[in-house]
């Protein structure tokens, strides 16, 4: 099933045949929606996540699984899955009724404090990193390879580096990338979130409040939660937030390791301007 076929219409069908004490709950698009799942609102205080294609289909265990383990160790609240709906003939696929997390998403004007805000993602990182990961599912297909070695994404890169060629310093770009292949995680397998961006960032009252979609997560190596450094951070701001990573040993025992593949995969994150920003800060 495509993603434009997953609709009102038919999610209020799914959750009123599996979910009938919600039936009555009204069925809305979010104003942003993501790529690896379409979620809709339920009501006022739920949503409903549904994988937008197969490729997607582990994220659902996993965060159902996981999620629940993790929150209570982070400083703010992240989704809570409250059900879990089955395949049927209506979606072929499981999905998931989730605790509605209000908040906007990240923008540079909503942030009262943007130091500070850095400030607060890096201490919710280092706390996810601290959690148990022995059991933790390692980084693979199901989280499309964060967390795992850069050099899954090596023919892509130099694609994108090849694309840009005229608009930056191709030599220094494949400079640093080969650092970044070279680059290992000296510490043991951690979690990380696997797709730290501005839209998976919620503020209320000027301040992170909650850290959603989750759905790329796995235990391995943190640099991948550090391409928004490049893709969001500016002056002051990214420095405090790298800063405040590099001064945990937990979390980063050499920070080379960790800024090298951080640069680069803000580079693959968004081409141009995050592989311009990486330039100027390592050639």
């Amino acid at each position: 099933m495509e993603k434009a076929a997953i609709t009102p219409t038919r999610v209020a069908r799914l959750v009123s045949e599996q979910f009938p004490q919600w039936r009555n709950l009204a069925v809305r698009p979010v104003e942003l929606d993501g790529w690896d799942n379409t979620t809709f609102r339920l009501g006022e205080s739920l949503s409903v996540r549904l994988p937008s294609a197969d490729e997607y289909v582990a994220q659902v265990e996993k965060e159902q699984h996981w999620l629940p383990l993790l929150a209570p160790h982070l400083p703010v609240p992240i989704p809570t899955p409250i059900a879990h709906g089955a395949p049927d003939a209506e979606f072929p696929r499981p999905w998931s009724i989730y605790r509605w997390l209000a908040g906007a998403h990240a923008t540079v004007d909503n942030i009262v404090d943007l130091d500070r805000f850095a400030r607060d993602l890096a201490e919710f990182l280092l706390a996810l990193g601290r959690i148990d990961a022995t059991d933790g599912p390692p980084a693979g297909a199901h989280s499309f390879f964060r967390g795992a070695s850069p050099a899954t994404y090596d023919a892509e890169t130099r694609t994108a580096i090849a694309m840009l060629g005229d608009r930056l310093d191709v030599g220094c770009a494949l400079a640093i990338w080969e650092q970044a292949l070279e680059s290992r995680w000296p510490g043991p397998p951690v979690w990380v979130h696997g797709d730290v961006t501005a839209a998976n960032l919620l503020v209320s009252d000027g301040r992170l409040s909650s850290v959603i979609d989750f759905g790329c997560c796995a235990v391995g190596d943190p640099s991948c939660d550090l391409a928004i450094a490049w893709t969001f951070f500016e002056g002051a701001s990214r420095e405090i937030f790298l800063d405040g990573l590099r001064a945990d040993a937990h979390f980063c025992g050499e920070h080379t390791s960790v800024d090298f593949q951080g640069y680069l995969n803000g580079a693959v994150e968004t081409g141009e301007r995050a592989a311009s920003k990486v330039i100027a800060d390592l050639g």
